[in-house]
């Protein structure tokens, strides 16, 4: 399950376009969904502007795990956290990721846990 969200987070943590294309090729199903409290996208072409545009807003911030991940059958669900390196993270939130046959992710519901006023 380390995996699973080390290569989640690092499609969301790749700041070049086109590195980032081939991440979410190799490990999102080509018609995944993705959807929290502020975005709702369908398809990679879709969830890598969703990507950028979370990098443009929060420069400098990285997505790093907070706690374990809890999965059963193709569903998983953790916590992650968004601020700067090696520091404190200033966002924290909840992904439950649902993968298809081959492992990849084919829907993500996102949850806000905490977000500075």
């Amino acid at each position: 399950m380390t995996d699973m969200i080390t290569n989640y987070l690092a499609c969301w943590n790749e700041t070049d376009a086109d590195a980032r294309r081939a991440l979410l090729n190799k490990h999102w199903s080509p018609a995944a969904t993705y959807v929290d409290p502020l975005v709702e996208v369908a398809g990679l072409d879709d969830l890598s502007a969703a990507i950028g545009g979370v990098q443009q807003q929060f420069p400098e911030f990285v997505f790093t795990p907070v706690g374990d991940v809890d999965a059963h059958h193709d569903v998983a669900r953790f916590q992650w956290g968004l601020g700067p390196a090696n520091a404190e993270p200033v966002i924290v939130g909840f992904d439950v990721v649902v993968t298809d046959a081959d492992g990849r992710f084919q829907h993500v519901l996102g949850f806000l846990d905490r977000v500075p006023g």
